[in-house]
């Protein structure tokens, strides 16, 4: 896996309902955080083309370079703590049990519901047979997608990000893609955004965070960098790729308060970031929707429906597993 970060998109069924929305600044969750547990790790790899420019968008693809994600929870309830169990099978049909070492972590997974509304990003553990395994909560019924990024083991490995669909019992009310917002907030931090993304070309986004007020320069180190971004796709949720512009220790970049990364997407699009930040010992997480091809633009933050753990930080599960 590379050292940078990913944006993902995901398969979705209510792009009706995103149409060409504009960005959101919004916090993933209740906004109560804990103390991070384990690291976790971004992967790029070779991926389905996207229509449009022909840039890579992954996470579109159950199966994709001679291995296949086998999820063998297919279905959950709604507010209900589930374990969620699922292998990687090689060409052979045989659960994948040597994987590359990435940032601490030997797999990420990733979910989201289709509505975009529920996010969680997860750190599940492997047991002797291939079978990987982690808790999970989500608050709201309807369709999710599962996302595995991973690289096995060997030389020239392909870095590959997998997806496949879970279904959550329960009442179902899709949510609206929340409104644009250049502004997020999560528990008494808020983060703004400024930026633009543009089909085809890599363009730059910086968030900057503060905390009641006052710049925060003591950001910690996530994934080996001063945050992590994932970016879905509506419409689709295609898992796209986001690098962060330098690292911890770089001798030029500062912690806080403004992080950056390039992104290029794909198509033209409306498109969900979740970032990931740490400070004081927690991470924690905020969203924004933003079209490609149009500056962000500035609306009041909103707190997007859905919600995360009230145990753990908004966006981030683990329930033993880590994060």
């Amino acid at each position: 896996m590379n050292p940078a970060a990913k944006i993902t998109a995901f398969t979705a069924a209510l792009a009706a309902s995103f149409g060409a929305a504009y960005g959101i600044g919004a916090a993933v969750g209740p906004g109560t955080g804990t103390a991070e547990r384990p690291d976790h790790t971004e992967s790029s790899a070779p991926h389905a083309e996207d229509g449009g420019t022909g840039s890579p968008a992954g996470g579109l693809q159950i199966s994709e370079g001679g291995y296949t994600l086998d999820l063998k929870t297919p279905r959950v309830e709604a507010e209900e703590r589930s374990e969620l169990r699922f292998a990687v099978l090689d060409r052979a049909g045989r659960p994948v049990t040597d994987f590359q070492r990435e940032h601490d972590k030997e797999l990420h997974l990733i979910l989201a519901s289709r509505d975009l509304a529920t996010y969680r990003h997860l750190h599940p553990t492997r047991a002797a047979d291939g079978t990987w395994s982690t808790p999970v909560e989500l608050p709201t019924a309807g369709d999710y997608r599962v996302f595995a990024d991973f690289t096995p083991a060997g030389k020239n490995a392909p870095d590959l990000t997998l997806g496949a669909d879970l279904a959550v019992s329960g009442p179902y009310k899709p949510a609206e893609l929340p409104k644009p917002a250049r502004t997020a907030e999560a528990d008494g931090y808020t983060v703004s955004l400024n930026g633009t993304l543009r089909p085809g070309v890599p363009e730059r986004l910086t968030f900057t965070v503060r905390k009641d007020g006052r710049p925060v320069t003591g950001l910690q180190p996530y994934l080996g960098a001063y945050g992590h971004l994932v970016a879905l796709r509506a419409g689709d949720l295609a898992y796209l790729h986001v690098h962060p512009d330098g690292a911890p220790g770089d001798g030029s970049t500062e912690p806080g308060p403004k992080v950056s990364f390039t992104a290029t997407a794909p198509s033209s699009a409306s498109y969900r970031l979740f970032l990931d930040f740490k400070h004081d010992g927690v991470v924690r997480t905020v969203a924004f929707t933003v079209p490609s091809g149009t500056a962000t633009d500035t609306a009041a933050p909103t707190t997007p429906p859905g919600g995360h753990e009230e145990s753990t930080p908004a966006g981030h599960e683990d329930g033993g597993h880590g994060h």
